[in-house]
């Protein structure tokens, strides 16, 4: 009886295997998650993955897919897989170790260009809760004359935010290990103050997507009952570190917005405006420091 002959994988029946195996599992984008990584794991972009698609893979190229497609099976994220994520047009490396910066929180960032813009050479700057630096290195890059410290709970978070510090060049970012504003120097004072903390409420936690659940850091992703338990503690320090005219600024949760800037009203904040992202949700909450 004469053997079978063993299949030749193609580029092309390789994206179509993915594809149907993703599609069967209920992820989203099978087609696309297939093409990214499959272009990721040849070293190709996506275009040669369409042109390439009746080239033979070699063994190890495809030893490699099946193991990326295993992973995202289990439903591992696309960045973790890539170790890399674009933000603001730079490549930032991630892992396991912080959250995957978002296009959400552009507009994080896009707020305090636009309200320090009358500081804009030699705007100093605090970014709480910093992750894999994606806020406080693209507003360096952005202004390269300001001075950035970046801060962090989790010293494995602020490994990575070196790392993507100096694979970007952002050379004017410094990195303190500190609980919220615990170990920042007394008498500092920000032109402005940026944070993304976490503000997912606990019971929602468990509703969220397998890609977040189980694999995203809980510790960046958990804000207490009602999601604000961090920002409270941000709107309520903030002054102290904010110099005259300084300006807070803090990403929030779908419909947090009227109680975050209840808080903000509060503390004596003033000028206080709600941005929307590019989805059209209200994510970022920003104020003045309070008068007196």
């Amino acid at each position: 009886m004469q053997a079978e002959p063993q299949k030749t994988w193609t580029i092309g029946s390789l994206v179509k295997w993915a594809t149907d195996d993703f599609r069967a599992r209920g992820i989203e984008n099978p087609r696309l998650d297939a093409e990214v990584l499959v272009a990721f794991a040849l070293g190709i972009d996506r275009t040669r993955v369409i042109i390439e698609s009746l080239r033979p893979l070699e063994p190890a190229e495809l030893a490699l897919l099946r193991d990326l497609v295993k992973r995202r099976r289990s439903r591992e994220p696309i960045a973790y897989l890539r170790g890399e994520r674009e933000f603001y047009g730079r490549p930032f490396r991630v892992d396991s170790r912080v959250l995957i910066p978002r296009p959400d929180t552009e507009t994080l960032v896009d707020v305090a260009l636009a309200r320090t813009a009358h500081v804009s050479l030699s705007m100093r700057l605090l970014d709480l809760c910093t992750g894999s630096g994606c806020v406080a290195i693209t507003l360096a890059r952005q202004r390269p004359t300001a001075k950035v410290l970046a801060s962090d709970v989790s010293p494995d978070a602020l490994a990575v935010a070196r790392e993507n510090a100096y694979r970007l060049g952002a050379y004017n970012v410094a990195f303190v290990e500190s609980d919220l504003f615990a170990n920042i120097p007394a008498g500092s004072r920000f032109d402005v103050i940026t944070a993304n903390p976490p503000y997912i409420a606990t019971a929602e936690i468990e509703e969220l997507a397998a890609d977040i659940r189980e694999y995203e850091p809980r510790g960046a992703l958990d804000g207490g009952a009602d999601g604000l338990d961090f920002v409270r503690k941000i709107v309520d320090a903030a002054p102290a570190f904010l110099d005259d005219g300084g300006v807070l600024a803090i990403e929030i949760g779908a419909g947090e917005a009227p109680d975050t800037r209840a808080l903000f009203e509060a503390r004596g904040y003033v000028d206080i405006a709600v941005e929307r992202d590019y989805g059209k949700i209200e994510r970022v909450v920003s104020g003045i420091r309070p008068r007196g």
